[in-house]
């Protein structure tokens, strides 16, 4: 959830003095580090999950003020697009019976969101994207009415000084162009935040890397943009476009996007923030009035808000987050590769997922990051979003491998060892992890289905595609609500 900012404008000087107080939060996290300040525990996570808003024909509905003042938790938040809100789970430990605790927490927050929305006349869409969102629905008249997203707009817009040409190919390539930043609005994710040590940040964060192509080939549940069947995961595609602050011949000369991969393995966390410093300019200047140098030598904690509002702008697929809770300073890998959906029980499989192999690939003797190029886990980001549950994939002793091979012969064991580390009650582990094996044997997560169940109406006579688009969406919320994993799915 991104920080809230003033309906402002900004001149030269702000962006000067931003960039000098984010140099000396950087600074003061260095010493920090030096200091061995973070809080030592780990394995704390917490969820954040985006929906999309619908209305009674499966259209995107510009309702979420409507619906967040129906269901009045401070849990809930308003997103980009007035069609989008965001659930921001509280950060609970990673042991025991966790995930039947969160099914049954989020799960009853979910009803309850749901049921209020309904009262609103709209209705609650776990989902990539949203199947049937047409271009007339992402105008900048759409976007929401905090001053956080009209000011990141515009300071995107005028960085970029041209249109967002969103090129994207595939089975029915699509080629199109937008005004604003909205289109960012259709990638609806969900992010998984991992506390962990200071000391072991870089294995974790590398770790993370190193999946992020495997969690996008087994969860993908964004096959349509605009009505083109695209990426299995488009998501992935769209949102490197559609905040992209570089003009066709800052791309040309290698300046670096804004959504980014990275280009390193790592030793520190400070590594991250550097290169966000050093490679990104400001899109949002704002200072506070502390003085974190002060804090930081009387024995305070500071809170370091420049570095985090900049580190919030840069948007990796695997991003750093500092935070302080009751006055202790942390360490966070936010995971930001996955779809939202295609219902809870598949986030919490997809989350436990990563959980596991995260951890058990970060305290492996032998690291898999130092048997693969920064260049190979990339590039598998890039093959699991095309080709979902069919990709191919690199992995060391593997070579190229299929997605759902590798994950069944090697992955999978090694998540569930992995939950075991952390004390994960094995009854929730084995439960969630056969949801992921579920999914490769039967062929079917939210992609999968979509594409099967768009092709089976067509075959069934509905040949306009936005129609058929429309259906299978009112088709999907339908199945979503039963709760059931999406593998179990009857096509439509």
């Amino acid at each position: 959830m991104g920080r809230d900012v003033p309906a402002i404008t900004i001149n030269r000087r702000d962006r000067r003095a931003y960039r000098e107080k984010v140099r000396t939060c950087l600074d003061v996290l260095k010493r920090m580090v030096d200091e061995s300040r973070f809080d030592a525990g780990a394995g704390r996570v917490g969820l954040e999950i985006e929906f999309n808003l619908v209305d009674a024909d499966g259209r995107a509905a510009r309702t979420n003020e409507r619906v967040l003042a129906a269901i009045d938790r401070p849990a809930w938040a308003s997103e980009l697009g007035q069609f989008n809100i965001e659930l921001s789970g509280d950060p609970v430990a990673l042991t025991g019976g966790v995930y039947a605790e969160l099914e049954s927490v989020v799960g009853g927050t979910l009803d309850h969101a749901f049921e209020q929305a309904r009262t609103q006349g709209s209705r609650i869409a776990m989902v990539g994207i949203l199947p049937s969102l047409r271009d007339v629905d992402i105008g900048e008249d759409a976007i929401s009415s905090n001053p956080r997203f009209k000011l990141l707009n515009d300071q995107i817009m005028a960085a970029r000084g041209e249109e967002m040409r969103i090129c994207i190919d595939g089975p029915e390539p699509l080629l199109t162009y937008a005004d604003s930043i909205l289109a960012e609005a259709a990638c609806t994710s969900v992010q998984c935040h991992l506390q962990v040590n200071q000391e072991d940040f870089a294995n974790y964060w590398n770790a993370a890397q190193v999946i992020a192509g495997i969690q996008v080939a087994i969860g993908a549940n964004a096959p349509y943009l605009f009505g083109h069947e695209l990426w299995r995961e488009t998501r992935i595609a769209l949102f490197m476009q559609a905040t992209d602050t570089r003009s066709e011949e800052m791309r040309r000369q290698g300046v670096r996007p804004r959504v980014w991969f990275g280009e390193q393995w790592i030793t520190s966390a400070c590594d991250l923030f550097e290169e966000n410093l050093r490679y990104f300019p400001a899109l949002l200047p704002l200072c506070e009035d502390d003085d974190p140098v002060a804090e930081f030598e009387r024995g305070g904690t500071p809170e370091l808000a420049e570095l985090a509002l900049h580190n919030g702008t840069v948007y990796r697929w695997n991003r750093p987050v500092y935070g302080v809770g009751n006055g202790t300073p942390s360490l966070r890998v936010e995971n930001r590769v996955l779809p939202a959906g295609p219902t809870l029980i598949d986030v919490l499989a997809n989350a436990a997922l990563f959980y596991g192999l995260v951890h058990e690939l970060a305290v492996a003797e032998r690291p898999v990051w130092r048997q693969m190029s920064f260049t190979a886990a990339e590039a598998n980001l890039i093959a699991g979003a095309k080709g979902g549950l069919d990709a191919e994939v690199y992995w060391p002793g593997f070579g190229v491998i299929g997605v759902v091979e590798l994950t069944l012969r090697h992955l999978l064991p090694l998540a569930a060892a992995g939950l075991g580390r952390w004390g994960v009650a094995a009854t929730d582990a084995d439960r969630l992890l056969g949801i992921i094996e579920q999914r490769c044997l039967t062929g079917q997560n939210g992609a999968a289905w979509q594409v099967r169940s768009v092709s089976g109406l067509a075959e069934g006579g509905v040949t306009d595609r936005a129609e058929a688009l429309r259906q299978m969406t009112q088709g999907y919320i339908e199945r979503m609500n039963t709760k059931e994993p999406v593998h179990t799915w009857p096509i439509m």
